[in-house]
């Protein structure tokens, strides 16, 4: 049986190569993708006291750019990982607002409220938008 002492790293692959600190806005991006990821299965809409959820529909194309965002938080290069923010916001701001849009054309103001899974997917998409300009024009980060 093999032991180690204390001041060794336990890898599979040895390295002395310092880590890259995580970028803020990655950081960020990380509260986006969960607050559109949950957002997309909370009720959307209350019609007369009774919700619907986001999940019957519009909430599965949001979750996808949720997934999108997740994977530009975990993908090393910022420049990707600013598209997959940027495509992520787009579907999260974009649906929402289509779906508010459409129930106003439908049936007015009246009747209707917006649900928590409506405004966190919405919230979501402005938090990654903000993200996917910072991680665009912003430099890495660097080793201490």
């Amino acid at each position: 049986m093999a032991t180690t002492q204390p001041g060794n790293r336990i890898s599979l692959v040895p390295s002395n190569r310092a880590r890259q600190p995580m970028h803020p806005a990655r950081k960020r991006l990380i509260i986006a993708v969960l607050l559109v990821g949950v957002g997309s299965f909370l009720p959307w809409i209350y019609v007369g006291g009774v919700p619907k959820s986001g999940a019957l529909g519009p909430g599965l194309w949001t979750f996808y750019g949720a997934m999108l965002g997740l994977a530009g938080v975990l993908l090393p290069f910022h420049k990707v990982g600013a598209v997959h923010a940027g495509l992520m916001a787009a579907a999260a701001i974009a649906v929402p607002a289509w779906q508010v849009l459409h129930l106003v054309g439908l049936v007015g103001l009246a009747g209707w409220m917006p649900g928590p899974g409506l405004v966190m997917v919405f919230g979501g998409g402005v938090v990654a938008i903000g993200c996917a300009v910072r991680l665009y024009r912003a430099p890495a980060p660097t080793a201490a």
